[in-house]
């Protein structure tokens, strides 16, 4: 599952932790990450409870964003190439009965109408696009928020550029299969809205071709959006493939600060 965390704040962080532990999925892609107290302390909250975590952040500025991976499964680190931005990618390999399986977790920079803005998002999608291995063969996994649309987006909107489309449709020529499009052709699902009700599916889930059969589910989780405590301004992205994990760690349940235990899933 993808989940933007916004930057929370710790107690806004504590609600996200009870959210995440009561999921079922055995990977978590958090975007948006910072060196931030709540960021900071949902990592530390599952390194403590044994979980595999993830989280490039050395090179963080006091405004930077990133991404961090928590697995409930044995994880390896998987280098890719990205020098500009790299802390925006978290890559990992984990071991399933068909093969290893890796899981690259993104989260693409927005920009706004400033010439440095867009030169910044439009650098790293390059960087990105070079980096990634070929879909074409083994099994791959590359989810998270791109801040980009699909090229028949609905609605359309003027201010995205031809080159943002470029990157969706390279995974494509890559190897890579849109997830959610491979069971849900024709759906209309935003997982962020803006002030004025317009709707952009941001969170996106690319498969390798191999994959693209093993594709057993992929839905949006409006929830954390919509509901009351709203723990984010993204829905969340859940993917399930048919595999078998072989390597499951021995892992705690989380404990918030004061001793309460959360439920693990």
């Amino acid at each position: 599952m993808t989940f933007n965390l916004n930057n929370p704040s710790r107690q806004r962080a504590e609600r996200q932790l009870r959210y995440l532990v009561e999921r079922s999925e055995s990977v978590l892609v958090l975007t948006e990450t910072a060196r931030s107290a709540g960021c900071e302390f949902l990592a530390g909250e599952f390194q403590a409870a044994g979980y595999d975590v993830t989280y490039p952040r050395t090179a963080f500025k006091s405004r930077e964003r990133g991404v961090m991976i928590v697995s409930r499964l044995a994880t390896k680190p998987l280098e890719l190439p990205v020098d500009y931005l790299p802390h925006r990618v978290a890559a990992v390999t984990l071991q399933c009965d068909s093969g290893p399986l890796d899981i690259v977790g993104v989260y693409v920079p927005s920009w706004d109408a400033t010439e440095a803005r867009v030169t910044r998002k439009r650098t790293f999608l390059e960087g990105l696009a070079a980096a990634l291995p070929t879909g074409e063969a083994g099994q791959r996994l590359v989810i998270g928020d791109f801040n980009i649309l699909e090229p028949n987006h609905v609605p359309r909107y003027r201010t995205f550029q031809t080159w943002e489309y470029e990157f969706y449709n390279g995974l494509g020529a890559a190897g890579y299969a849109d997830a959610f499009r491979t069971v849900a052709p024709d759906a209309l699902e935003y997982s962020w809205v803006g002030r004025t009700g317009d709707g952009y599916r941001y969170d996106h889930a690319h498969v390798s071709r191999p994959l693209a059969d093993r594709v057993d589910a992929c839905r949006y989780m409006h929830g954390p959006r919509t509901s009351d405590d709203r723990l984010t301004d993204h829905s969340a992205l859940m993917v399930s493939l048919a595999l078998s994990a072989t390597e499951p760690l021995d892992v705690a349940d989380p404990t918030l600060a004061g001793g309460l235990a959360l439920a693990l899933f």
